[in-house]
């Protein structure tokens, strides 16, 4: 036996260890007779062999097809030889009409339910033109499902609770044609799944996995070769981790002896192979070389993720030597973790950790890094041998719809209350000069209908418009239209998901086209969202009375149906983050980026003081949300939101705004990863200006530069009580804006403290009712609905900073 791995093995005896390592592997399976263990070749007449498997002919006892017609199809071998389990794919069945397979089972429990297809012609069929939909008695495993790639084989598995005495797949053509290559229904152990994990926003419990649908997405081995069905126990495929990662120059390849302690990780949790090898972090030994290995992999949106990391600490040669962290999209999913305090103090011994990254947070691309540990004294180093990447699926909601994707970056649309990243959605404030914005109450005939929030009710008492939407009066005096399903459709394009545009916790939302060609936000409710009935009627009720320029306005509502559908003016420009990075829009120089600011400051201090009660945003739905990296830090002592925890935020998105960087990056060095940590520590040195955008740094002022520093500090404090009111915000920022401006001349310009010192006429500006004052002074008209879209405090600034100039 070899001993395990130190932490400067040469890499060519590396290699040389790993193939002595795999082929000692691939004679060291678990061992495990499945209850249940149904192999079906669909189409073929035939048993079928695939390596150690063996596939049954179409129709063997006892699995029952149950199809109108008897249509097996076939293919050349020569068309699918290039494939994994190619002959698997030479057949299948075909169904013209409501079809499926009826499997016994012996043991109830979890199965892995396992599905193979590859469209080809047969016949008058063509196969890549199949749309069909795919269930169980229980689960809706496809949704009106075509196949993406023609010329490629698709493999989907399934670890689905079987509760029944029998498990039938049904098959349901959309279009005419359904097909299914093979089939696959066997047993795994009832704990290869637990029932709790731990999720990473927030932090708390996530319970109840023991039972839900999982679809595998990703199966890697990390580090290591491609581990086939024939060298894992429960017949998993585990493919190596190269194409999906990011930065390979900062990991290296290790090998090492496996151990398995009792109650833990098991050899049916993944394969010695799996176990005894990883990727490992290529740091150098000094505590400054600080980066993070990060792999990433292309996911739907709107689901959450159970995502599994497998670790075995094959690279020490002591205990309590090996610290790192863990991050899942963006978030922290481990901190400064020990494996030899997991594994009761043993080395090289197996173990995982579940985690759950929430649908409010999955995006199209999921990231999973590993970094250096943040203790000090401690040398940077981290390891991960495997990961598996499963889908939830909750509600009874399809795992896959439609082709399983398409093109969802049409764009973002920006507002307070569609769930998405961080304050920059707030704000409609991609000022570019556009001034107004078209009101589809012009459009329209005022047909009235009175509406009940309360009861969700809408009794109409006039005709509907031509365009199937009808005015109806809310609460206060508030308007908004409530609009046909059918118009909503027409809209969405049958709520296309090539269409979709944005993901929250409350639905999905589509870009949408109305008949007038007005183009509208259409936030559709998920029936297997934790949000619902409460945050609609919560949205409706409290979005109508709003009126801001800056805060997106809410148009319209749908409840047929048992709909819960939001309607919403469109943002053509998209995010304020979509021109600062991450995308090919133009960028904006200093001056726009401070009107935009400016911008979400007055429509945030809208929400404060606006109403009787103040809004915060990130509890505009009932529960409290929040994005990691924006929220404030006091939230977690207190457990409790404030208007002073928008001022954090916004805080944030300033520095973002002036950085123009993400706000967590786990593939930056340790010291960079959490941006609003990182500029806190360049403004106290007081050196802000050495992490500006290059593309504007030469353009700023140093004086507009320092104040907006100051103004960010404050808004950063560790403690609510210490940070100003956006009022505060906003009048600050306007001053950094006109010491930008302001002649060379105007250069010493005091702390914070000085601004909140003015004189009387223009103390408390920030607040609506002097700012209405400061309106009506300047010749602005003072509106009964308080929209302050147009309110400048130039006339008092520019008297200020002559003032200053003196």
């Amino acid at each position: 036996m070899m001993a395990p791995s130190g932490r400067k093995r040469p890499q060519a005896a590396t290699t040389f260890i790993l193939l002595f390592i795999l082929s000692s592997f691939c004679i060291c399976k678990a061992q495990f007779k499945p209850a249940d263990s149904y192999l079906v070749d669909c189409g073929s007449s035939k048993s079928t062999t695939v390596g150690q498997m063996t596939f049954a002919s179409d129709g063997a006892s006892p699995v029952k097809v149950s199809t109108s017609q008897e249509i097996l199809a076939g293919t050349s071998a020569n068309g699918v030889a290039s494939f994994d389990n190619s002959a698997l794919y030479q057949t299948a069945r075909i169904f013209t009409s409501p079809s499926s397979y009826t499997f016994p089972i012996q043991k109830q429990g979890r199965h892995f339910v396992r599905l193979y297809f590859f469209p080809f012609t047969y016949q008058s069929y063509d196969l890549s033109l199949a749309k069909f939909t795919v269930s169980t008695q229980d689960v809706l495993l496809l949704n009106d499902f075509q196949q993406p790639d023609k010329t490629a084989p698709l493999f989907k598995e399934y670890s689905l609770n079987i509760t029944r005495d029998t498990l039938v797949i049904s098959f349901k053509p959309s279009n005419g044609i359904a097909f299914i290559n093979a089939i696959e229904v066997v047993s795994v152990p009832d704990d290869l799944i637990v029932d709790a994990a731990q999720m990473v926003n927030p932090v708390q419990q996530y319970s109840g996995l023991s039972t839900q649908p999982l679809e595998t997405v990703y199966r890697v081995n990390m580090g290591g070769p491609k581990v086939t069905p024939d060298n894992d126990t429960l017949s998993r495929t585990w493919v190596t981790d190269k194409k999906y990662l990011l930065n390979p120059t900062v990991t290296k390849q290790v090998v090492g002896n496996v151990n398995y302690k009792k109650g833990g990780a098991t050899q049916l949790t993944a394969p010695d192979i799996v176990y005894g090898t990883a990727a490992e972090l290529a740091a150098s030994n000094t505590s400054n070389a600080l980066f993070n290995m990060t792999w990433q992999f292309d996911v739907d949106a709107g689901f959450s993720y159970l995502i599994r990391f497998h670790f075995c600490d094959i690279v020490s040669k002591a205990l309590n030597q090996l610290y790192f962290n863990a991050y899942v999209g963006g978030f922290s999913a481990q901190n400064n973790l020990d494996l030899s305090v997991m594994s009761d103090n043993q080395l090289a011994t197996a173990i995982y950790i579940d985690v759950v990254l929430s649908s409010n947070d999955a995006s199209s691309k999921l990231s999973i890094s590993i970094g250096p540990s943040t203790l000090n004294n401690v040398l940077p180093d981290g390891i991960l041998n495997g990961l598996e990447v499963m889908k939830i699926s909750t509600g009874g909601s399809a795992f896959t719809v439609g082709s399983g994707g398409g093109n969802k970056n049409l764009g973002v649309v920006l507002g307070a209350v569609l769930g998405a990243v961080g304050l920059l959605i707030l704000v409609v404030v991609l000022i570019l000069f556009c001034r107004k914005k078209k009101t589809l109450e012009k459009q329209h005939s005022k047909t009235w209908m009175p509406f009940s929030i309360n009861g969700l009710t809408s009794l109409s008492t006039g005709s509907r418009t031509s365009y199937g939407t009808t005015l109806t009066s809310g609460l206060n005096g508030s308007y908004g239209y409530r609009f046909a399903f059918s118009v909503l459709q027409e809209a969405t394009n049958n709520f296309d998901e090539n269409w979709v545009i944005g993901v929250g916790g409350f639905g999905k939302v589509y870009k949408g086209v109305l008949r007038d060609e007005t183009k509208v936000a259409v936030k559709r409710g998920n029936p297997k969202s934790q949000q619902g009935l409460n945050e609609f009627r919560t949205e409706i009720e409290l979005l109508s009375r709003l009126r801001h320029r800056h805060l997106v306005s809410l148009i319209g509502y749908c409840d047929e149906r048992n709909e819960m559908i939001l309607v919403y003016e469109y943002m053509e420009k998209g995010t304020l983050k979509s021109h600062l990075y991450g995308s090919d829009n133009p960028s904006l120089n200093w001056k726009q980026r401070l009107e935009v600011c400016i911008g979400a400051a007055r429509g945030l201090h809208y929400l404060h003081t606006g109403s009787a009660k103040a809004i915060i945003h990130r509890d505009v739905n009932t529960a409290v949300k929040g994005s990691f990296g924006y929220l404030d830090p006091e939230y977690f002592r207190r457990q409790q939101l404030t208007e002073k925890s928008d001022v954090y935020s916004f805080g944030v998105v300033l520095l973002e705004v002036l950085c123009a960087r993400p706000v967590i990056d786990p593939t930056l060095p340790r010291e960079m990863v959490n941006l609003a940590e990182w500029g806190m520590k360049w403004q106290k040195r007081g050196e802000l200006h050495q992490i500006v955008d290059q593309r504007i740094s030469g353009t700023i002022r140093p004086d507009s530069l320092r104040k907006f520093g100051e103004t960010v500090e404050k808004c950063l404090a560790d403690y609510g009580v210490e940070r100003p009111s956006m009022g505060d915000v906003l009048w600050n920022l306007e001053y950094v804006l006109q010491l930008q401006d302001a002649d060379s001349t105007v250069s010493d310009v005091n702390s914070m403290n000085r601004i909140v010192e003015l004189p009387s006429q223009v103390q408390n500006v920030g607040a609506l009712e002097s700012i209405s004052v400061t309106m009506a002074e300047a010749g602005a008209s003072n509106e009964p609905d308080h929209d302050l879209s147009d309110v400048s405090m130039s006339r008092v600034f520019s008297q200020l900073i002559k003032a200053e100039g003196r």
